[in-house]
């Protein structure tokens, strides 16, 4: 059996088993807090495919989709511009490992004062959180070019935009897919963090709002859906990136 199949095939498997477990665990539960699963699924079902619940979503997945985008296109820019200029890096590389050691849900505060409790608020701090993981994959990426090709490209007249197009972001590209596979799961977390404070849309709200009126089973529902969400976001990338990177994907079934 081909290994793609039967990878995927385990995976089915895995998440059918854990749903199975979760729902003869709970099915005869009588604990306020961890409700039976098909209590949650009927709930998920009334509240987030009615409108109130759509509007929410489309909210959530606004805000991260927007942060995500900020924090992807500012870490690439960013980091192949540090690893191609060597002073410009060392001149940096103090305030980057300072910033970046400072959690983004620690400056909630201060994003809050900056631009309010809009969605301004929201995008800047899931894009202050996903810019790192994208900006040292992409300078790693860079700094890590193949002597043949930065030759061959100056041998070859290949400067500017070009050279950056056609040798240095594809040199990149496999690790600038990691960085953002690791800003995904972060732009989710983020995302129901910053909608949890001052907020009246989205998921975060949603979740908040339930636990502080014990509506444990919305709760739950919110906690549902955002793993079937950050699911789905990872999935879609992975499917992405087999399209833009197809030589990454060669590379590995050859080794």
């Amino acid at each position: 059996m081909n290994r793609r199949v039967l990878s995927a095939l385990l995976g089915v498997v895995g998440a059918v088993a854990t749903v199975a477990i979760w729902w003869l665990a709970t099915e005869n539960s009588a604990s306020v807090y961890f409700p039976p699963l098909s209590r949650i699924l009927e709930t998920a079902q009334e509240h987030w495919l009615s409108a109130e619940g759509r509007a929410d979503i489309a909210s959530s997945i606004g805000n991260l989709l927007s942060g995500l985008a900020i924090g992807v296109v500012a870490g690439i820019v960013v980091g192949v511009a540090l690893g191609q200029v060597s002073l410009l890096h060392r001149a940096l590389s103090p305030s980057i490992e300072f910033v970046r050691a400072i959690p983004a849900t620690a400056l909630l505060p201060f994003a809050m004062m900056l631009f309010g409790l809009g969605t301004e608020m929201k995008v800047f701090l899931i894009a202050l959180g996903c810019v790192w993981p994208v900006l040292l994959n992409a300078l790693d990426g860079t700094r890590s070019l193949e002597p043949t090709l930065r030759d061959t490209a100056s041998v070859y007249g290949i400067t500017g935009v070009r050279r950056q197009l056609n040798i240095v972001l594809p040199s990149a590209a496999p690790r600038i897919a990691s960085g953002i596979r690791v800003a995904i799961p972060l732009s989710l977390i983020l995302t129901v963090t910053s909608e949890m404070v001052g907020s009246h849309q989205g998921i975060g709200f949603v979740i908040v709002d339930a636990q502080n009126t014990f509506r444990i089973t919305d709760m739950w529902s919110g906690v549902l859906l955002l793993g079937v969400l950050g699911f789905a976001l990872t999935w879609l990338f992975g499917v992405a990136e087999k399209l833009l990177l197809p030589w990454e994907k060669r590379a590995e079934r050859t080794r």
